[in-house]
């Protein structure tokens, strides 16, 4: 198997073996955006650019936004999984956990949901949760090496902390 780092699919900010980079300031600690201030455009347009914003690495940006398009469609999954992975990017894990269990709620094999709610438990410290969403992850599409590495990390942590 070669290194997970040339797959396309890649992405070191999902590998729990990737170093923790320096976080941004917790969400919660930052000021309200102004009264005024509001998304100018239709919801997919405030969607759109809050992917944008994530993609480009701007996870609070995108926070902020996606949040504002799932107060005005909290049930479109899209936009959940839009704000959940915004979250997680923040770490704000307990936020983006929810997310993900929402999501899965309602689809349970929605295999990137329950990737991503295995990662969230993982940085909570729940690890027998995290090994269990990262198993159906990795079951559901073997084809995805970074699911089964992050199941191998869960699992190997988890049998740390037992000993």
């Amino acid at each position: 198997m070669g290194d997970s780092r040339y797959d396309p699919r890649y992405d070191p900010r999902y590998d729990p073996r990737a170093p923790e980079a320096e976080k941004p300031r917790p969400f919660a600690e930052l000021p309200p955006p102004p009264e005024d201030v509001v998304p100018q455009g239709e919801l997919y347009d405030w969607y759109l650019r809050g992917l944008d914003l994530l993609q480009a690495g701007d996870a609070n940006a995108a926070v902020q936004l996606l949040q504002h398009t799932a107060t005005q469609e909290p049930e479109s999954r899209a936009v959940r999984e839009g704000l959940a992975r915004a979250q997680f990017d923040l770490g704000m894990y307990e936020e983006a956990r929810a997310n993900f269990e929402w999501i899965i709620s309602i689809d349970p094999a929605d295999d990137y949901s329950q990737f991503g709610l295995g990662l969230a438990a993982t940085k909570l410290g729940d690890l027998p949760a995290a090994v269990e969403h990262l198993a159906l992850a990795a079951a559901m599409r073997p084809d995805i090496a970074y699911y089964g590495q992050a199941l191998r990390g869960a699992r190997a942590a988890l049998t740390a902390s037992r000993r």
